[in-house]
């Protein structure tokens, strides 16, 4: 079709600096590499001391995923009372704390009592000056003991089985349904809709068999 008067470019956006506002990462698989020896060089100036801190066990929130357990920002203030640990040194000993969250049940507070407890048994602070340990400080002759970089390899989240669920192998599965799982739904709701429809034919029948003889 031949051009007619003056045929104006409708406003697409097509002439935009693309040059300006692109951006493309090609400096992805180096900045992987950096952030690793970042991490390397943290790890080595916090040695010994863990690069993360101890975290408590929480519900996730809504109905829907609250059967599943994730750590937390940080323990109460009464689950650290209960576990014996002053909330002010709790930080400096690499224990996360949250002043806002509230426990809403005894089992909550139990466990990340436990999770304390467990915690300070493992602890090993040692004196900042060696000539002169304090109270809190372990004693030498236990400051040999195994170490770790990472809190959440010990401490870490399992999962618990939801109550009434239990676990079996994958050869004890039952077999499928014959036919499929869809055609077998598909037939269920249809005998369920149908059932008055058919009850009522299946009397109109017997009716007209009994009116004939």
């Amino acid at each position: 079709m031949a051009i007619k008067h003056n045929q104006t470019i409708p406003n697409n956006h097509f002439r935009k600096h693309w040059q300006r506002r692109v951006r493309c990462h090609f400096d992805q698989p180096g900045k992987k590499v950096t952030r690793r020896l970042a991490r390397r060089a943290k790890a080595a100036a916090l040695a010994p001391r863990p690069v993360d801190k101890l975290r408590p066990i929480v519900r996730c929130p809504t109905i829907k995923y609250n059967r599943r357990t994730r750590l937390g920002r940080g323990f109460t203030l009464a689950e650290l009372k209960a576990a014996g640990i002053p909330k002010h040194y709790a930080r400096t000993i690499g224990i996360a704390v949250d002043p806002r969250r509230q426990n809403l049940s005894e089992e909550s507070l139990a466990i990340n009592v436990e999770r304390l407890k467990q915690y300070k048994a493992r602890l090993i602070v040692f004196p900042r000056k060696s000539n002169k340990p304090k109270k809190a400080d372990t004693p030498k002759d236990q400051q040999t003991a195994e170490t770790t970089q990472h809190i959440r390899d010990v401490f870490g989240v399992e999962q618990p089985l939801a109550p009434g669920f239990t676990e079996i192998p994958k050869s004890e599965l039952p077999s499928g349904v014959e036919g499929g799982a869809y055609k077998a739904l598909r037939k269920a709701r249809s005998d369920a809709r149908l059932v008055g429809v058919r009850e009522k034919r299946a009397r109109e029948k017997a009716e007209a068999d009994a009116a004939k003889k």
